[in-house]
């Protein structure tokens, strides 16, 4: 209510100084019609502004404080926008400034899992190494027995053979059936 009486109190005065300026731009004497003018005008303003405002002016008051609250949210929003952007803008520059150095951390971790790698690579490597040579190793002396079985096999064929050739060149029938004989007997008697 005291918001509105002082509104209509600054109206009043803004219309008396237009009074007063009309007034003495004709001298101070002046035509009385155009004051009635004046006055029906002022008369037809403050009606006009009392109608809106009987109408209206809760929804005014309600739109001009919503606006403001409205306003003063935006307003904390952008602050808390702006502060949050600036805290971004901050964590990127330290990034930048600690790119130099995190490229260098990764660079060296990359070439301490290569060494290992390497050094893992080189002791499979020997192992597979010494596995193979083993297998080797084995597989040529089972490979020797196994020839040294075959000559063997072999030249107990040859001396058999040899000896067969030799006793059937030197033996005699009369000969044969003794050796038969005395062999039946040793093997009779054992």
């Amino acid at each position: 209510m005291r918001k509105i009486f002082r509104i209509s109190m600054a109206v009043a005065m803004l219309l008396l100084m237009a009074g007063i300026a009309v007034a003495s731009e004709h001298g101070g004497g002046g035509d009385s019609s155009k004051w009635m003018n004046l006055v029906y005008r002022v008369i037809n303003f403050v009606i006009v502004v009392g109608i809106i405002y009987k109408l209206m002016g809760k929804r005014i008051a309600q739109f001009f404080s919503s606006r403001t609250y409205q306003i003063e949210t935006e307003l904390k929003d952008l602050d808390a926008r702006r502060d949050e952007a600036e805290k971004k803008l901050k964590e990127v520059e330290r990034r930048i400034a600690n790119l130099e150095q995190e490229r260098e951390e990764i660079l060296a971790a990359a070439k301490e899992q290569g060494e290992a790698l390497k050094v893992q690579i080189i002791e499979k490597a020997k192992q597979t190494a010494e596995q193979i040579k083993a297998q080797a190793r084995l597989s040529a002396e089972q490979e020797a027995k196994m020839a040294y079985e075959a000559v063997k096999a072999e030249l107990a064929d040859k001396i058999a053979e040899a000896a067969e050739k030799i006793v059937s060149e030197k033996l005699t029938e009369e000969g044969h059936k003794a050796l038969i004989n005395d062999y039946l007997t040793r093997v009779v008697l054992n």
